[in-house]
């Protein structure tokens, strides 16, 4: 049992906690709570690095899953005092993970004639992002492309808002958005770009999206960058009632990825 604050795996996950470029180096994340872990051992076992519980927390699992769950995995346990020092959560579970970030690549994603792509500028806020990649499953978006200058998608936050979803929707980064777009629409025949917008824009219903398409949402205060908005084709809105200007980034980016998931 780890019972020292000095014990290096512990070093080791406070590090890969709060350092993005920790993560990104090491090419892991890392994971806390039954839900996560159970969704990790369901769908990709093979990901797991290091796994830590507390007694606990153990006992627990073999309870309610049967102790077969747990034959076979490389696990320590750790002080339940220390455990709670070094979990991001509130109300830690005892459960806590590094496990290898899924690796994709652009061209793999859009094989597909009729490919939706999700396009995010520049988002900063870790529950908005979460909370997108779990919609962009249920949404049956094809994957998502993310500008340097997004959120970390392996910040913890964001890991526990996709409630598992990291793990099945594809996402790839890019230096330069605009130029990733142009390149999409030379390099996949038919892609269209669509950008939500304020200005010189049409409503979102009033589009048919028909084959490979990508839709941008933009940053939660400035919106689409304009290098972005204007590597688009057209540009979208959702009409708003009331006195209401604009949604949530990630109430929007459900509302219009519904949307095209029609076509």
């Amino acid at each position: 049992m780890i019972t020292s604050a000095t014990n290096p795996k512990l070093k080791r996950i406070a590090s890969l906690l709060k350092k993005s470029a920790h993560r990104k180096a090491e090419g892991v994340f890392v994971i806390e709570g039954f839900k996560m872990f159970m969704e990790v051992l369901a769908q990709c076992p093979e990901r797991f690095e290091e796994i830590l519980f507390t007694e606990a927390a153990k006992n627990k699992m073999v309870s309610t899953f049967g102790e077969p769950v747990i034959e076979g995995l490389k696990y320590e346990l750790v002080e339940e005092k220390l455990f709670e020092k070094i979990a991001e959560t509130v109300t830690p579970q005892g459960v806590l993970a590094i496990v290898k970030t899924p690796a994709y690549n652009l061209s793999d994603i859009l094989k597909d004639n009729t490919a939706k792509l999700l396009v995010l500028d520049n988002l900063r806020d870790p529950g908005n992002l979460g909370t997108i990649v779990r919609t962009a499953e249920a949404a049956g978006m094809s994957g998502i492309l993310l500008s340097e200058g997004c959120v970390d998608i392996t910040n913890p936050k964001v890991v526990r808002s996709t409630m598992g979803a990291i793990l099945r929707v594809p996402f790839v980064g890019c230096e330069r958005l605009s130029d990733e777009l142009l390149r999409l629409k030379e390099n996949y025949y038919g892609f269209t770009v669509y950008a939500t917008a304020l200005n010189g824009s049409v409503v979102f219903t009033e589009n048919k999206y028909y084959g490979r398409c990508a839709i941008v949402i933009g940053n939660e205060s400035n919106g689409v960058s304009p290098e972005v908005l204007a590597a688009a084709d057209k540009k979208i809105r959702i009409p708003m009632a009331g006195k209401v200007e604009s949604l949530n980034a990630a109430v929007a980016a459900a509302v219009v990825m519904y949307e095209v998931n029609r076509y």
